[in-house]
């Protein structure tokens, strides 16, 4: 890296704030500004006076990191690899199972792109695996019973990895940017992965600046061209059903002996009360409050996304976690129309609860709802219903497509957005990103308006520009 002793120190600043005073070192190195914050002046004081002192010495400063070339040796040390250990130990207690699994698939791949030599590296195949399922999962990392391939491949790639300081170097840095973007078979990655693993590693990087691993976080000042990426999906309306075609889907479910009988009123959830799988996984008979016949209410309080045993804290294959941007024990009241309350019953009547009291579990797992087979029974569904095109379109092709179509039926039948956002758990804001498109005769009122402006009746058979109504045109002699 390039270094200089064009260097300039100030003094310490001190922020005041309402509740905490913040002190701050700021320094330049070749005119690039860097900045320290600390709580605790002394150890501001104490972190100034190393720099002025190397300057003193005449010891030059890298251009970079900002650190003086004796400050920085120590941190050079340490390895991307360990780093990356270290920062997954950091967030496992504080993170959901589905959290952990995401930030080892992102360090995963950033590790894969920091190896520094090719000598007797392990199957990639069998690298990535070592990787993602022992090395950044920290109960597992250590676990005597780990295979003796999984073992060599962590004991090769804890020392040939890159330095953590490496990444301060725009070029370093810059390639593990674009290889994030592609995948194993050379196409590119979708947009909101690679954005997902970015503000993992940004705050990976986060975590090395408080760790004197950097002087500055290098990803912010390192721009690099890419495509917009919208966070907020809209829904393709292809995937919306019908309430007949639902109705269709759902008697075909029940012919798909034997998980489809208890998957019935699990998907009639998702369509009738327009409740995300894992809400509904984790529905409970406490939760119900339903009469014989007619309206009732759901209370939702938890949630069971399915992230993997090895990723959970239980060892259970689904986490147990509190509703989606909700606090703990919040609930979530959501109507039950009276069609979903005779699913209900007709559920409660033939096949009880699991032992943990949930609603919905396995034909053999009786402790919770594998993903696999509410995948598979839809999809089973889907091919006894549907002529072969319409099984190719994307009508309803996933269990999550029925909550989709929930919630814009509630929209098209004129329900208040701030009710629907109410009972689906969305914000007024992401409701209506995500459902703009499925809003029925909203592009035909628009094109009416635009016609209108334009001083056009398109009903009128006597304007040039009607079908019936166009003259030949010919050109004059």
């Amino acid at each position: 890296m390039i270094t200089t002793y064009n260097v300039r120190i100030w003094k310490t600043e001190v922020y005041k704030g309402q509740r905490v005073t913040t002190y701050y070192v700021r320094w330049s190195v070749d005119g690039n500004e860097f900045k320290e914050s600390y709580r605790n002046k002394a150890q501001a004081e104490s972190f100034r006076s190393d720099l002025v002192s190397a300057a003193r010495k005449g010891e030059a400063f890298y251009v970079v990191t900002g650190l003086p070339v004796s400050m920085a040796r120590a941190n050079e040390r340490l390895s991307w690899y360990e780093f990356a250990c270290n920062y997954t130990d950091l967030k496992w207690p504080h993170v959901a199972a589905t959290t952990r699994r995401t930030h080892a698939e992102a360090l995963t791949m950033i590790t894969m792109l920091l190896v520094v030599t090719e000598r007797g590296r392990p199957d990639d195949k069998v690298l990535r695996m070592a990787l993602k399922r022992w090395a950044f999962n920290t109960p597992r990392r250590d676990d005597p019973s780990r295979p003796e391939q999984v073992r060599a491949a962590l004991q090769w790639i804890a020392s040939h990895t890159k330095q953590v300081s490496a990444l301060s170097d725009p070029d370093v840095l810059r390639g593990v940017l674009n290889g994030l973007t592609i995948c194993l078979d050379g196409t590119q990655r979708s947009p909101t992965v690679v954005t997902r693993w970015r503000k993992i590693l940004n705050n990976a990087f986060e975590f090395a600046v408080d760790q004197k691993l950097l002087a500055i976080n290098p990803l912010p000042a390192l721009r690099r061209q890419s495509a917009r990426v919208v966070q907020v999906h809209a829904v393709d309306r292809r995937v919306v059903a019908n309430p007949v075609q639902i109705r269709t889907l759902l008697q075909a479910v029940r012919e798909q002996e034997p998980s489809g009988p208890r998957l019935v009123a699990f998907y009639g959830c998702l369509y009738f009360a327009g409740m995300r799988p894992e809400e509904a996984a984790a529905l409970a008979l406490p939760d119900l409050a339903l009469p014989a016949t007619g309206w009732g209410e759901l209370h939702l309080t938890r949630a069971k996304p399915y992230a993997g045993k090895e990723w959970t804290n239980t060892g259970e294959a689904r986490d147990d976690r509190q509703l989606k941007q909700r606090e703990i024990n919040e609930v979530r009241p959501v109507p039950c129309p009276p069609e979903l309350t005779a699913l209900l019953h007709a559920h409660l009547d033939r096949f009880g609860t699991g032992p943990t009291g949930r609603l919905f579990v396995g034909e053999r797992n009786r402790e919770h709802l594998p993903t696999l087979t509410v995948t598979r029974v839809w999809a089973r569904a889907r091919v006894a219903v549907f002529t072969e095109g319409v099984a190719a379109s994307p009508l309803a092709r996933t269990p999550y497509d029925l909550r989709h179509a929930a919630v814009s039926t509630w929209l098209n039948a004129g329900i208040p957005p701030t009710k629907v956002a109410e009972w689906a758990g969305h914000s007024i804001e992401v409701l209506l990103k995500i459902y703009a498109k499925c809003l029925d005769g909203e592009d035909a009122k628009l094109r009416s308006q635009v016609q209108s402006a334009l001083g056009r009746d398109p009903t009128d058979k006597n304007d040039p520009q009607h079908p019936q109504g166009r003259q030949k045109i010919t050109g004059s002699g």
